[in-house]
């Protein structure tokens, strides 16, 4: 299919259609079968929300790749994968699975795609200035850990309304323009189902059809599928023959919730805490607690998502140096670590 915005229209509208009858279908069964978020100590919304945000647009992703992607072993590892990611998701959005349980079967998914498709993260790019950085018999083993830490820092994010769809379409949204820009047709249209699928989430979660229908939430299933698609999406941009991106390019796109992650983990360890537990130390926490309402935190962290990935887009489209965009990657995260580790000091100040 040839890239252009006739198809993109086409593949936006009616994928979004998709999500917007599955959600609408969905929400009254969530509602009897009990797969609905209840407020505790830590999830302060009102009344039980169900959990169909993610289920929905992965029957948008079934629907619709059958409809525009051609027929192959990797779409259907992909689809395989998803449907597995979306059980282990809802069964967590059901009873809690520990967080150690969720990595190990994060970890089997991945392996079907790693191990099955063949692909994995092969080559660094010239990360150093130095020559291009093989990973050789490490490369599997990366990659493996690279899907579980996409998969959780989008999994963590979602802990404000619309933050985890937000910060999805900006992601998915670059995707398009990366494999736009190498007539990438297939990767295209995933990513483009994504963005279409998200918009609709968000007019349930955010928008005008949340008074209609009733308020959604994206559930464990959708957050993990979205970490699942944005870093296989990711793999198979960065290591095929002909590369539709580099990989320093992909940090920028994913930068908010990676930094994210490893600042809370950085956190959780300094206090002696497991980095897999739970809490209130979010980047979208701290804004809450600054003073912040729900929808202005949304908005500041939705631009930040955007900055970052504008600035990887520039770095590609420019061909800047691997080393310089790495450098400036690690650089803006040390300096985002320390103030987020003495974020209470900085607090003072500002009160003052």
């Amino acid at each position: 299919m040839d890239l252009t915005s006739l198809s993109f229209n086409v593949i936006f509208f009616i994928s979004f259609c998709v999500a917007c009858l599955a959600i609408a279908s969905l929400r009254p069964i969530a509602a009897n079968i009990g797969l609905v978020d209840k407020p505790d100590a830590r999830k302060r919304h009102l009344g039980h929300v169900p959990l169909i945000g993610g289920i929905a647009i992965y029957f948008t992703m079934l629907v619709a790749s059958q409809l525009f992607i051609r027929e192959s072993q990797l779409l259907n590892l992909y689809l395989i994968s998803c449907s597995f990611m979306v059980l282990i998701g809802a069964l967590d959005d059901f009873y809690d699975i520990s967080a150690k349980a969720r990595l190990v079967a994060q970890l089997l998914i991945a392996s079907i795609l790693v191990m099955g498709a063949g692909h994995a993260l092969y080559s660094m790019g010239n990360l150093f200035g130095l020559g291009e950085v093989n990973l050789g018999f490490l490369a599997i083993p990366v990659t493996l850990l690279a899907v579980a830490t996409a998969i959780n820092a989008f999994n963590m994010t979602d802990g404000i309304d619309g933050l985890v769809g937000v910060l999805g379409i900006v992601t998915f949204s670059s995707l398009c323009v990366l494999f736009y820009w190498n007539d990438n047709s297939d990767l295209f249209i995933i990513s483009a189902i994504f963005v279409s699928a998200l918009s609709a989430f968000l007019l349930f979660n955010l928008g005008g059809l949340r008074r209609i229908f009733g308020k959604i939430f994206m559930g464990d299933a959708g957050s993990m599928m979205i970490g699942l698609s944005v870093i296989w999406l990711l793999v198979l941009g960065t290591q095929a023959e002909e590369n539709s991106f580099r990989p320093v390019t992909a940090l920028w796109i994913i930068a908010v919730p990676l930094m994210d992650m490893f600042a809370v983990m950085h956190r959780r360890v300094r206090k002696g805490k497991s980095p897999l537990s739970a809490d209130r130390d979010h980047l979208h926490h701290i804004f809450l607690r600054f003073g912040f309402s729900s929808r202005q935190a949304l908005c500041v962290i939705g631009f930040i998502s955007t900055l970052f990935a504008f600035v990887g887009l520039v770095g590609e489209w420019l061909n800047i140096l691997d080393s310089v965009m790495l450098l400036l990657f690690v650089g803006i995260f040390l300096v985002y670590d320390y103030f987020f580790i003495h974020i209470w000091r900085f607090s003072k100040l500002l009160r003052k």
